[in-house]
């Protein structure tokens, strides 16, 4: 009887501590991002046999059957889901208002009214010298002004292509890391601790993994995950111990398109979602530029080529390229601008030619269709705002409700430190007990 009790309260001091070690954890743990709080699972080893004793079961004490954690497999998916979700709309969000940035800042807007006015200040004296610089060096700023929008286009394009470059070789060490947990997972002990620290990170990379793309997981029973990338269809990415390539691809136009193993995919959410569709609207915006840019050197280039010069030569060209980066002023003296019709004398003073222009820039009105284009923009940038908000709100929430489930209480475990420590100090007492009990029986032997 008395080893009995002995091997019973050894157990009970073994699974005490083994709770104790647990306890210890969680507490450790309770700040670290993506630790899931852990308990024991303990139960009774039920065993019989020995000299009249055939049948009885309850004289084995017990064991540690299994650490588990409290993890909740439909909030992890929520988090995943919806962290994918705000990275998108953060992505695309800071995309258009670093647009909108650029089309406010550059001044090009000033500059077409600036021009017109020049253009305007002009026709009250057309054989004026300083007014017929002054429109030169108008149309030298203007066209500088579209030089600056379209780099800083560039710029925001770059910007986000690099990021996303930088997220597609996060990805693909991800998910070289899911497939080495996936091979960890299968030697790992069910029910042990290194199990529950594999799993954790398996959560973790799970949900780095979301805030790029959107994925697809498939949970196996040894706690072995198959991943899948994007939407509509998706693209195997991991599976059991390998895992497969994600790549980027710039078009012409700059905008990005993604394949897995060669095999298009479309992200759907996360941040790679979000960089393909600003980069999208940025291809838009920057051609409604290169369409202003490219009607007003046309319009002022044909009505130059319908006058003559101050000297009655024929009017040439003020500017050339046929974009907003490729803008610039080719003509140097004031002297060039066509102010009389053909057929004028040198020296004239008739302006209809350059009324012609500004009847036909009037008729174009690229300072309202700029104008125009900023209002999209910052429609654009308000809309995003309020969705982005929304979705920070349910991203937060879904978060607060992963962490109250599966998170460490710190009150609770102080409790479990107290309940646990005094399971440890009772199977000591009882150890001590059985010993008393043995030396007894010893001393009555004698």
């Amino acid at each position: 009887m008395a080893s009995d009790l002995l091997s019973i309260a050894v157990s009970g001091a073994r699974a005490a501590r083994g709770a104790l070690d647990v306890t210890a954890q969680n507490i450790a743990n309770a700040s670290s991002d993506g630790y899931v709080r852990r308990s024991l699972r303990i139960e009774e080893v039920s065993a019989s046999g020995g000299a009249g004793r055939i049948g009885d079961i309850s004289l084995s004490g017990s064991r540690i059957a299994e650490i588990r954690r409290n993890a909740d497999s439909f909030l992890q998916g929520e988090v995943r889901r919806t962290s994918g979700d705000l990275e998108r709309a953060n992505t695309e969000l800071k995309g258009l208002r670093n647009m909108e940035s650029a089309l406010e800042q550059s001044g090009v807007f000033s500059s077409i009214v600036e021009f017109e006015a020049a253009l305007q200040q002009l026709a009250g004296d057309p054989v004026d010298p300083s007014r017929r610089a002054a429109v030169i060096g108008e149309a030298t700023t203007l066209a500088s002004k579209f030089n600056i929008t379209a780099s800083s286009f560039d710029a925001v394009g770059e910007g986000l292509r690099f990021e996303a470059d930088a997220q597609v070789s996060e990805a693909n060490v991800i998910g070289g890391e899911l497939a080495r947990v996936n091979l960890r997972l299968t030697r790992a002990g069910a029910g042990s601790s290194d199990r529950a620290a594999l799993l954790d990170q398996r959560d973790q990379l799970l949900e780095r993994l979301s805030g790029f793309t959107s994925i697809t997981t498939n949970f196996e029973s040894d706690g072995t995950v198959a991943v899948a990338l994007g939407a509509n269809p998706t693209q195997s990415f991991v599976q059991g111990g390998s895992s497969q390539t994600l790549s980027s691809a710039v078009a012409a136009d700059g905008t990005l398109s993604f394949a897995v193993n060669g095999q298009p995919v479309s992200p759907g959410s996360g941040s790679l979602a979000g960089a393909s569709l600003a980069l999208t609207e940025l291809a838009s915006v920057r051609g409604r530029l290169d369409t202003i840019a490219a009607s007003l050197a046309d319009t002022v280039n044909n009505a130059q080529a319908a006058g003559v010069a101050l000297d009655g030569t024929q009017g040439q060209p003020i500017f050339s390229g046929t974009t907003a980066g490729t803008l610039t002023v080719v003509m140097t003296q004031g002297q060039g601008l066509a102010t009389a019709p053909t057929g004028a004398d040198a020296g004239s003073r008739d302006d209809s030619n350059l009324n012609a222009l500004r009847q036909s820039l009037a008729s174009l009105n690229p300072a309202q269709q700029l104008n125009g284009l900023l209002f999209d923009v910052s429609s654009k940038v308000a809309g995003r705002t309020v969705t982005q908000g929304a979705l920070d709100t349910i991203a937060s929430s879904a978060r607060i409700s992963l962490e109250q489930q599966s998170g460490v209480d710190l009150d609770t475990e102080a409790a479990n430190l107290i309940r646990f420590q005094q399971a440890f100090q009772a199977s000591g007492r009882a150890m001590q007990a059985a010993s008393d009990i043995f030396d007894t029986l010893l001393g009555i032997g004698r």
